[in-house]
């Protein structure tokens, strides 16, 4: 049977496409200026004009996966730094996982659950979710896969069932997000208005769309465990039970849970509770939670070093660490892959000339048509620029405005916004937490949008009756506030 091309091939493919697109549609950029609330620069509108084009040849492919990981012009880091980060979470797995401890803790995890194993779909997916609404929770929940999979794959569910508690937890919570600052309040701050505005209609998408997913979820589990062959996954159960759970068959005796062990699970919880505090609190990324992670590697050395059962020498140590970075080299290198496309638009000089074409389109609409195409036109963007901050600097300055000529409050284009961004990154294929998340998982790209199709159906009518109801049912005052563009210095 002929496969379904590799998630590198993909990337590498839509490379190609991108590049060939920048000889094909005209250059153009706007007029950056620094905003001072937005705190970085952003487009001013009505300064769009076409430039010398830069069309994207051999090389520029070639170059483009590389460049994603960083700018070999200036050596500033474009997705190294996530890169580093999942390496470095490899490694301090796999310290952790050879001492007993995470294999002693899903044991005892099991045994309290016992014949209740599926409610760990909605805790889960609930916590998740309060991540990607509050802050966006994104490339930090590629340390949970390596967690969470074992689990459920010892619990007789599969793979995939891990991946989507985890991926679609995070991804609704963003899509649905509240007062997540990459995203909400950086994208109503450039619309001019409040990122409480709007907080009621994200709550209820937010909430029907959990519920939904967590439903989804849960039957396609239960199914799942009732007839092992009915998994989208199932040529796949006796390689996944190997490869997460080291060989040992479903059921298998676990590692006794001793005092050591505890308190490294302890330490373990720990680390993603600091990791969490420092992101939301002391404003920390990609560098200050590689530290983090090898400190507690090193640590969790130490500590294990207290019972015979985990003590392991210091070149079993090294091993263990180097091994468990190999085990995520594909996957660190996917993120640079996936970043290349973006690369390619920005240096093509393309990605403006899109957005420009775009808001031309909405200016005449009305309400509800108008909220529709937004959301379509942001779902659209959002494959080329999947980045919700990125997104969100880039659009909202241009697109905001539009919403006053078509009676829509500024605040409902926030939410359109935000939702089409969360929604596209539950499946996007330029968006390296996909990529990467499916590569950890062993689920091939095409067995995850067969599996998750139909709920991205189910969520595209959610959203979109909740924007239309909301549309009919306000409208943009009499005189609109002046855009919240940047302002040249």
């Amino acid at each position: 049977m002929k496969k379904f091309p590799t998630a590198f091939t993909i990337l590498f493919a839509l490379i190609i496409v991108v590049a060939a697109l920048t000889w094909i549609i005209p250059a153009g950029q706007y007029e950056r200026a620094f905003n001072e609330t937005l705190g970085r620069e952003a487009p001013v509108p009505g300064t769009y004009a076409q430039v010398e084009p830069n069309p994207q040849g051999l090389v520029a492919v070639l170059m483009a996966p590389i460049a994603g990981l960083y700018d070999p012009a200036t050596g500033m880091a474009n997705a190294i730094d996530v890169a580093v980060f999942v390496l470095i979470i490899g490694g301090f797995l796999a310290v952790v996982t050879k001492t007993g401890a995470i294999d002693a803790g899903i044991g005892w995890l099991l045994t309290a659950l016992k014949g209740r194993e599926i409610w760990m779909i909605p805790i889960l997916m609930a916590a998740f979710a309060a991540g990607g609404t509050s802050y966006g929770m994104a490339e930090e929940s590629l340390a949970f896969y390596a967690i969470v999979l074992p689990v459920f794959i010892r619990a007789g569910y599969d793979a995939l069932t891990g991946v989507a508690v985890i991926m679609l937890g995070c991804g609704i919570g963003t899509l649905g997000s509240t007062f997540n600052a990459f995203a909400t309040v950086i994208a109503s701050n450039a619309a001019g208005v409040p990122f409480t505005d709007g907080l009621v209609l994200r709550v209820f998408i937010l909430f029907a769309c959990l519920l939904a997913g967590i439903a989804y979820v849960m039957r396609y589990a239960k199914r799942v465990k009732e007839e092992p062959a009915r998994s989208v996954v199932a040529a796949q159960r006796e390689d996944n039970i190997q490869h997460f759970l080291k060989g040992s068959e479903v059921g298998a005796p676990l590692p006794e849970f001793t005092r050591v062990r505890e308190i490294i699970l302890a330490l373990f919880g720990l680390t993603f509770v600091i990791m969490l505090y420092g992101v939301i609190s002391l404003g920390w990324w990609m560098g200050e939670m590689s530290a983090l992670f090898l400190g507690m590697a090193i640590f969790t050395f130490f500590v294990a070093k207290f019972d015979d059962a985990t003590k392991m020498d210091e070149h079993t140590f090294v091993d263990t660490f180097v091994n468990g970075a190999r085990d995520l080299l594909g996957v660190a290198l996917i993120i640079g892959v996936a970043r290349g496309i973006v690369v390619i638009m920005d240096a093509g000089k393309i990605t403006d000339t899109i957005l420009n074409a775009l808001a031309g389109t909405l200016a005449d609409f009305g309400n509800v048509l108008f909220i529709n195409v937004m959301l379509a036109f942001q779902t659209i963007l959002s494959f080329l620029v999947p980045s919700s901050s990125g997104l969100a600097v880039l659009t909202m300055p241009i697109l905001a405005p539009l919403s006053d000529f078509a009676g829509v409050q500024r605040d409902l284009t926030v939410t359109a916004y935000q939702s089409a961004n969360g929604w596209v990154n539950l499946f996007n294929p330029t968006f390296a937490v996909v990529m990467g998340g499916l590569a950890i998982g062993r689920v091939a790209y095409d067995r995850w949008l067969r599996f998750v199709w139909p709920l991205l159906v189910i969520l595209a009518v959610i959203i979109s009756a909740a924007l239309s109801v909301t549309a009919m049912m306000t409208d943009a005052p009499p005189s609109a506030p002046a855009p919240a563009a940047a302002p040249a210095n």
